[in-house]
């Protein structure tokens, strides 16, 4: 066949990911679809991946893509008559400390919410399922009997196969050497092939490129941010009486073994990795190794003779070493690039591509060709990147780091190591001399918690209390009862401008913003289906502009979201969001503490909440708005960045007793006040009326999007309820993943938690189904939070369980 001159879409690359979104787009009626692969089929990294099928990952909608790929794989010999060595063996991960089996402990109650068989085993049990093994030293683990392993190349064949068979056509030795765009949308890819250069026109290009999709994606101002690191295994001679094995997991010795065709395989997960083509990749690389380093990968080897002796006799038949792409959170990116539209990317999956690459096409081929993604995928969505990510040194410091943390102990609020102190507030070092202990989101330096003087500043992890909870409980003492400080510069700020500003926003919106200026509106932005995409204030600032305040974290997807909806409106959207400085004043002292730098009236009558005034500040200016995310009287004053610092040594010689507060503190007082989270207990897949949030919807206005769908699910009523949870005992903690039991019945997950220093107990939220139910019935059952597999007693209740009417947020 000749390349075709158009196409609906092009997928770029030719290894598992590229064959899965062709298969599936097929699949979903889109015949016209071409792949072109720049050599060979899974020539890249497909061709040398250990081929794990786990189907438990870290949160529902990723447990349900690998459950997915499992599925579609245990078919595809069937469809399409390509063996694919899937072997449904099962698989152990064990646990040789007691913080790793609370972690597996935990995952099996994850495990449990999400329906994977699974079941808590003893050593001798592992010993048992696996002769080989030593355990003497083995505190626990767990047995998942439906994981399994494959033939990486032969299920990306079978799906290319499946792909051709549904219509698509797939080239090969056809590299794509440019995506075209025109009016800041994709137009086609152009190529050269085995008969020379050529163009393909397309509305549609899907970059499946792997570690080469960075370097494709910056041709275009597309942020793709990954790097390859060496990935090691080892393969012996056959071993007499190796059967079919579970695939075995040893994570505190950053190790996996599996049994194959009669051989043991070993392969590592090292906790300082070696980043590779930092040079850039050389044209014809394919099917390609990378130099053995036996010196790097010795320590592994040791612990794995020890562990399994049989390696101190059996013959090592391969010592492999190639190339894997890594991004700096561990996960892997899909969804649709905000710089051009009609570009969509499916790359980066952090050495779990093989489980993942079947799910992730039938979502995004759902994605394209329904206008949504089928669930909520903001854990791997594009969109999270942020556009300094891609710089080549910061990623390649910071793979070295995120391929050894997937065996690493998963503690809650862990903090990254490497590529630190790249975005930074004004009064950073200011905040440091005090005490201040960072954590990064989206490359923000974040004061998370405040040492005493002489206490160390480093994080000591663990799933118990960790060496800051006393800091924190002062920092919250602080804030409840008399005042405290937060550095949020982190938060996003978009200003939306023009003439056609406010019928924009009140389309985007779901409450009404057509207010007066100096009016802040809490509001969501919804979807079709009623869920929420963004979970923001908007403030009016004149007649013609507005400003949007998001998380940090989201700034990307909420301006693509913004740009994307401007439709015929004249209006301009713009990232200010380093222009201002946010500092936060929060408690009853407030308004007191505030007072001492400025003259301005801050008393209910003059300033009442949800508004927003310029003031003097010290000797300068900012614009001070009466809302809070802590459930006090509070203002976050937004100040011009070069201001930032004398505002803060203005505040701090006028109020000494002001306690400086991290974020860990931000979230534990909102967690007591039940404000919702997005990512976590509000999602693009939540409907804002079952997440309790439609006093933030307009019962007057049209014409916004969403309004159908609030409509809708008003008349049928609601199938589940964003209820809040206590636990009764004080010495439990929550953070998120525990499971919600409700008459002895588990009914989903906790979806964010933290400890609540005023309630006296652990706190989190959770959804619990209520179709045909009253809120009297919802609360009438009992309720049990599941953690590492004890359940402990949960007081819920669906009003905040502190100060219920807001008075004190009030003043």
């Amino acid at each position: 066949m000749s390349i075709p001159l158009k196409a609906r879409a092009v997928v770029v690359g030719g290894g598992i990911s590229g064959a899965s979104v062709a298969y599936h787009l097929a699949k979903a009626g889109w015949t016209d679809v071409v792949l072109l692969e720049r050599r060979r089929l899974t020539s890249g990294t497909t061709w040398h991946a250990a081929g794990l099928i786990g189907q438990l990952r870290g949160s529902a909608n990723m447990t349900r893509l690998a459950k997915y790929s499992a599925d579609l794989y245990r078919g595809l010999e069937a469809e399409t008559g390509v063996a694919t060595g899937m072997k449904q063996v099962g698989s152990i991960s064990v646990a040789l400390t007691r913080e790793r089996h609370e972690e597996l402990l935990r995952q099996a109650t994850v495990a449990r919410i999400f329906g994977v068989d699974v079941a808590e085993i003893s050593a001798l049990e592992v010993k048992g399922m696996y002769p080989h093994l030593e355990v003497g030293d083995v505190v626990g683990a767990v047995h998942l009997p439906l994981d399994g392993q494959c033939d990486p190349a032969n299920i990306a064949m079978a799906l290319a196969k499946g792909a051709r068979m549904k219509g698509a056509q797939i080239f090969e030795m056809t590299k794509v050497t440019r995506i075209t765009t025109a009016a800041g949308r994709v137009t086609g890819v152009d190529y050269e092939g085995p008969e020379g250069p050529g163009h393909i026109e397309a509305d549609v290009v899907v970059n499946c490129g792997g570690m080469w999709g960075r370097d494709l994606a910056a041709a275009n101002g597309v942020t793709l941010p990954l790097h390859a690191c060496e990935h090691f295994y080892l393969l012996t001679e056959p071993v007499k009486g190796i059967g079919d094995l579970p695939v075995l997991r040893v994570p505190d010795e950053c190790a996996y073994y599996k049994s194959d065709a009669g051989k043991m395989m070993l392969g590592a997960f090292e906790p300082k990795a070696k980043p590779w083509g930092m040079g850039g990749i050389r044209p014809d690389f394919e099917f390609d190794t990378l130099p053995e380093d036996w010196d790097h990968f010795m320590p592994i080897l040791e612990m794995a003779t020890k562990r399994m002796p049989l390696f101190e006799t059996a013959g090592i038949h391969t010592f492999f070493n190639g190339p894997e792409s890594f991004t700096p959170d561990d996960r892997y990116y899909l969804g649709p690039a905000p710089e051009v539209q009609g570009y969509w990317i499916a790359a980066g999956y952090n050495s779990i591509g093989i489980v993942s690459s079947g799910g992730a096409g039938m979502a995004l081929a759902h994605w394209i060709t329904e206008g949504e993604a089928p669930f909520d995928l903001w854990e791997v969505d594009i969109r999270r990147a942020q556009p300094f990510q891609k710089n080549l040194a910061y990623l390649k410091e910071r793979v070295s780091e995120t391929l050894g943390l997937l065996y690493a102990d998963h503690f809650p609020y862990r903090q990254m190591a490497t590529s630190r102190g790249v975005r930074r507030s004004p009064i950073h070092q200011q905040l440091a001399d005090r005490g201040a202990v960072f954590g990064e989101v989206a490359g923000w330096e974040r004061a998370n918690w405040f040492a005493n003087p002489g206490q160390e500043r480093e994080y000591r992890y663990s799933w118990k209390r960790q060496n800051w909870f006393d800091n924190q409980k002062a920092e919250h003492v602080a804030v409840r009862e008399s005042v405290g400080l937060f550095d949020m510069t982190s938060f996003g700020k978009i200003r939306i401008e023009g003439p056609g500003a406010c019928r924009m926003m009140n389309r985007v919106c779901s409450a009404e913003v057509d207010v007066a200026p100096g009016k802040i509106v809490y509001t969501m932005f919804l979807n079709g289906r009623g869920g929420i995409e963004a979970d923001v204030t908007v403030t009016r600032l004149t007649e013609t502009a507005y400003l949007v305040v998001v998380p940090g974290a989201t700034l990307q997807k909420d301006l693509a979201w913004l740009r994307g909806h401007v439709g015929e409106d004249f209006a301009v959207v713009t990232d200010v969001t380093a222009s201002e400085s946010v500092l936060c004043v929060m408690g009853p002292k407030a308004r007191d503490v505030l007072s001492r730098i400025t003259p301005n009236d801050l008393s209910n009558a003059a300033f009442p909440f949800g508004t927003a005034q310029e003031i003097e500040l010290g000797m300068g200016l900012g614009r001070a708005h009466r809302v809070t995310y802590v459930g006090e009287l509070g203002w976050e004053l937004y100040v011009p960045t070069d201001q930032t610092a004398h505002v803060f040594e203005a505040l701090m010689a006028a109020a000494p007793e002001v306690k400086l507060c991290g974020l860990h503190t931000l979230d534990s007082c909102r967690i007591e006040k039940a404000y919702r989270h997005w990512g976590h207990d509000i999602t693009d897949e939540d409907h804002v009326l079952e997440a309790g949030l439609g006093f933030a919807v307009s019962k007057k206005k049209t014409g916004f999007i969403g309004r159908e769908a609030v409509l809708a699910r008003q008349e049928a009523g609601l199938s589940r309820r964003l209820v809040q949870f206590r636990l009764t005992d004080p010495e439990p903690l929550l953070f998120h993943n525990e499971a919600v039991v409700r008459d002895g019945v588990i009914v989903g997950p906790v979806t964010s938690g933290n400890y609540g220093h005023t309630l006296g107990g652990a706190v989190g939220l959770g959804y619990v189904p209520c179709k045909g139910q009253t809120a009297e019935e919802v609360l009438g059952s009992r309720y049990q939070i599941e953690v590492a597999g004890v359940r402990h007693e949960a007081v819920a209740s669906l009003v905040p369980m502190y100060d219920p009417k807001s008075e004190r947020v009030r003043g």
